[in-house]
């Protein structure tokens, strides 16, 4: 049977690049380089270099989970743009306790094994531009691993479509459909007798094969880009504004409905040149609910700075996970290198 949980395969939408970190990840419309291909497809077709390289590490809650980010670009002129994005979120060393107490009732620390929950996403991005000036499309297609130590794994598959269009120098405007088509994933389960014994007598339900999917998520954005003062200067201020509706049911976002919920994020960017850039954003408008049960509205601050010197970029993120009075703060850091194509002896 096929079920559609919310937040499923949500590790694909934790976001890539500390630049889009800062930004509160309004940067679909933006987006304009090799960390398109996961953002906006389209926006490959700003990637003109002959090879854009990506990298980006980041750890949450004290380092428990991690969560790694490779992307890859390739211009082929004319006829388009190749991507290539891998993403990893992973929790290593889990205690496996289920063993703990032995066939006597005794409890026996040498029965504690560990095992590793990884989710894997392998995706390839196409991009053309359009003969309306302006106007570009691009198409990723997904390939969904995830394992749960030897208990539990899945394959899964999905596509995801976007479009940019940049009328002039000022304005830029995006629209992604992710897992336009529903992204699924099988799961297959494999759990020894006693396992199974130790979820019936701990009441807990043994799980079963099954398909999972994610319902489709679109997100529109449009962006704004000014000179601060005259352009010889060199200073610029941009500005983006994201929505993202989900599909899935209700969740905890500034507009819900059983039906979808809407979720706004945006950013602000003043550089200099290409040299410089400082970034701030807010995102997860939601509502956090106290232990004393009150509730409050609340915001995610992101603040970021970048630095480009000749085809290399380092972008630094400063993030907050959770609530305020949680203290989750994370920092995030991105390289991005610009290559041209080797000459030939």
């Amino acid at each position: 049977m096929a079920q559609a949980p919310k937040y499923s395969n949500e590790f694909l939408h934790l976001g890539v690049g500390a630049n889009a970190f800062a930004m509160g990840n309004a940067v679909v419309a933006a987006s304009d380089d090799v960390s398109s291909g996961y953002w906006n497809p389209a926006g490959l077709t700003g990637a003109t270099e002959w090879l854009q390289v990506s990298a980006m590490h980041s750890e949450y809650f004290a380092g428990i989970a991690k969560y790694d980010y490779v992307g890859i670009s390739h211009s082929l002129g004319k006829k388009g743009v190749l991507g290539f994005t891998f993403l990893r979120f992973g929790v290593d060393d889990i205690p496996n306790t289920t063993q703990l107490i032995d066939n006597d009732g005794r409890i026996n620390y040498d029965n504690i094994t560990t095992f590793t929950a990884g989710d894997y996403a392998f995706m390839g991005s196409y991009a053309k531009a359009m003969a309306l000036p302006g106007l570009s499309l691009g198409g990723t297609v997904k390939v969904i691993h995830r394992r749960v130590g030897d208990f539990a794994k899945s394959w899964g598959f999905g596509l995801d479509a976007g479009l940019k269009y940049r009328p002039n120098s000022h304005w830029k405007f995006g629209l992604v459909a992710r897992d336009a088509t529903s992204t699924f994933n099988a799961w297959i389960f494999n759990l020894s007798q006693d396992m199974q014994q130790v979820f019936l007598s701990t009441g807990n339900e043994i799980p079963t094969n099954g398909l999972e999917l994610s319902l489709p998520r679109f997100i529109a954005g449009v962006a704004y880009t000014h000179a601060i003062g005259s352009e010889e200067k060199g200073f610029n201020i941009s500005a983006e504004l994201d929505i993202d509706a989900t599909t899935d049911g209700m969740r905890n976002t500034l507009i819900k409905s059983n039906t979808f919920s809407l979720d706004p994020h945006m950013g602000v960017q003043v550089s200099y040149k290409e040299l410089v850039h400082v970034r701030g954003g807010v995102s997860s408008i939601q509502q956090f609910q106290s232990i004393d049960g009150t509730k409050e509205w609340g915001v995610q601050p992101n603040l970021g700075l970048g630095i480009g010197i000749k085809g290399f970029n380092l972008d630094y993120a400063f993030t907050r996970l959770g609530a305020a009075e949680a203290g989750y703060y994370t920092h995030v850091f991105s390289l991005k290198f610009k290559l041209t194509q080797p000459k030939k002896k």
